[in-house]
């Protein structure tokens, strides 16, 4: 059994009244009242208001409140970033959840019931951090120390949530501690009162600011966030505004001597950031390491149920292997097409996604690879942990629409079934529940951050640096995946390490590869593809590179369909999929929220551009 270090989702009686109060709704979803015992004025004591607390964090996980427990609003973001980016098929049959097919051919509808699962777990989010900062001035058994220490959780909590609204659908409304349902003022625009959209950036970079300036280096509970996530996350809203130079000052103050840095950033526990073993990032066994800056906190077993990583419980192998079921958020043939390497064991830029396709049973690749893939996806015939080498198809619930891998970062081996898995019958799949912790920011995403920020005030030696750090720690041959071995599951190693299960060849860049700038951000931008995918980041990193120009995201994608239309997958049998730029690098915003806040005649909330 994993305990969760961080108890925002333990069911005492005092914290499940507490969230009773800040989970009820009406129509909107900034209608807040009791439903319980609880008054505001109850709350305001130290153990009310970190009861709230608790309840904002579980919001992180994206199940309860008013979106239920529903896929759309894991925090993996495996639909929106993942397999709308490329990174994924659907998985399992065409019909099942089959309007995630719309978000993966881009055909958005309005109407789709993922955005608004969605957007209503994100609004949970934020009005559940509003409701500390409600209760705080009133508290009077707290220290003004402590009192700042838990608004700076609070406002990291809801820049968080503001800030994943923002990237999905770029003109959301700012929800601050004003509104709430007796100020009737829930109906909070996205529009001023010429119509034009509100920024929210400055807003976002507020609430991380002041969480970033008041937030202890370390915490006892290592689920909470601390001084050094406030700034990551404070860094990567800068990166996303394309203000690299502010973004860059906040990466240097994390980045440690040991990789070339001056900085000193540590997680929540006190540990120095580094590089770890790859395979520690998706192992519940070693969740919490030296890379985590900061993640969704899991567990299992624990007595509630309802602990685990409930978002991605479809994404592990259909039938006999790990979970049992469901075959969604299987990696795409592009995907691991892009782990081909040539000659120097650096990526094949250009020509990586040309026939002949990495174990295509029709004739498959037979170069080399960089050793990552087998860490990101399970391939027919290599090891798949302890399970034994991943069957064909097997654990494919539709090999004509799915392609032949498997999803594996959010799996687990099969000694930690029932120890790391659920064994709880709250689930109608309990060992599709696990104790995986979800990666929001890792140290590794910082660094390939700090390379763009490089590479971008005119450093590119320093870009050179930070990528190859992230490549010498896959070329560590300890971290491979072996055949005729043993797997160590507490180690996330391979015991007997003689055979190599593929021809894994990966190198670091050489001196003065990154003086051409050009090269240097396709370098960059496709060492975050490699190092990571199925993570839920591509979609929202070709949004980023695009900046609304239309050169980049359609470009990609629209590359990426037109090989995918030549394979067994979703998109062969989609023949006229298309990704439009300058409309769909956004998502359309919900209609269901718009007639909400438009109810009264006044447009309150305005759909994106193009819907």
């Amino acid at each position: 059994m994993k305990r969760n270090p961080f108890l925002y989702k333990y069911a005492t009686a005092m914290t499940m009244a507490l969230l009773l109060l800040v989970t009820s709704c009406r129509k909107n979803f900034l209608d807040k009242e009791p439903l319980g015992s609880f008054n505001p004025d109850q709350l305001a004591n130290a153990a009310g208001a970190n009861g709230l607390l608790i309840g904002a964090y579980h919001m992180i996980g994206g199940m309860g409140g008013a979106a239920g427990n529903n896929w759309a609003s894991s925090p993996s973001n495996w639909v929106f970033g993942s397999v709308a980016g490329g990174d994924s098929y659907k998985g399992s049959t065409p019909s099942d959840q089959g309007d995630i097919v719309q978000i993966e051919t881009w055909a958005y509808n309005t109407n789709n019931p993922y955005f608004n699962q969605k957007w209503q777990a994100l609004y949970d989010g934020v009005q559940r951090a509003n409701e500390v900062l409600r209760v705080l001035p009133r508290v009077t058994d707290m220290t003004d120390a402590e009192k700042k220490v838990m608004e700076g959780e609070a406002r990291f909590l809801r820049g968080y949530f503001h800030f994943e609204a923002k990237k999905l659908w770029n003109n959301v409304p700012f929800v601050d501690e004003t509104i709430f349902t007796a100020a009737k003022n829930t109906n909070v625009p996205n529009i001023d009162d010429a119509g034009n959209f509100i920024n929210i950036w400055a807003k976002i970079e507020a609430d991380l600011e002041y969480g970033a300036a008041n937030l202890p280096a370390t915490q006892t509970q290592v689920g909470r966030v601390n001084k050094s996530a406030a700034i990551a996350f404070l860094g990567k809203i800068f990166l996303y505004q394309h203000k690299y130079a502010q973004a860059k000052e906040q990466f240097d103050k994390l980045i440690p001597a040991a990789y070339g840095g001056t900085g000193n950033g540590v997680t929540s526990g006190g540990k120095a950031y580094k590089l770890v073993n790859f395979q520690d990032n998706f192992n519940a066994a070693t969740d919490n390491s030296a890379e985590s800056i900061f993640a969704y906190q899991a567990s299992v077993n624990d007595g509630s149920g309802t602990n685990g990583n409930h978002g991605d419980a479809l994404n592990l192998p259909n039938s006999a292997g790990p979970g049992g079921c469901c075959g969604f958020n299987n990696p795409t043939m592009s995907l691991a097409n892009s782990y081909k390497t040539d000659a120097d064991g650096l990526p094949m830029f250009g020509t990586y996604n040309s026939t002949p396709n990495v174990s295509d049973p029709a004739g498959a690749y037979t170069g080399t690879l960089d050793p990552r893939i087998d860490l990101t996806m399970g391939r027919p015939g290599i090891p798949y942990f302890d399970w034994g080498p991943t069957p064909g198809d097997a654990w494919i619930r539709d090999p004509a629409t799915n392609g032949y891998f498997s999803p594996k970062k959010n799996a687990y081996a099969k000694v930690q079934q029932d120890l790391l898995s659920s064994t709880e019958t709250s689930f109608w799949g309990p060992t599709q529940i696990t104790a995986n912790n979800v990666n929001i920011i890792r140290f590794a995403d910082v660094l390939l951050w700090a390379a763009e920020c490089e590479i971008e005030v005119g450093s590119p030696d320093k870009a050179l640096e930070y990528v190859n750090h992230i490549r010498a720690r896959a070329a560590d041959a300890s971290g491979w995946v072996y055949s005729g071995s043993d797997y160590d599951a507490g180690s996330g190693k391979y015991i007997t390490r003689t055979t190599p299960a593929d021809d894994y060849n990966i190198g670091e860049y050489p001196p003065g590869a990154f003086a051409d700038k050009t090269y240097a951000l396709k370098a960059i931008r496709f060492e975050r593809k490699l190092e990571l995918a199925m993570e839920g980041h591509r979609f929202f990193d070709l949004a980023r590179w695009d900046n609304g120009t239309g050169t980049v995201m359609a470009a990609e994608l629209n590359a990426f369909a037109a090989a995918e239309k030549q394979r067994p997958t979703i998109f062969n049998i989609n023949q006229s999929a298309a990704f439009t730029p300058q409309k769909n690098e956004y998502y359309p915003i919900p209609q269901t929220q718009i007639d909400i806040h438009n109810a009264t005649g006044k447009i309150n909330l305005k759909q994106n551009t193009g819907y």
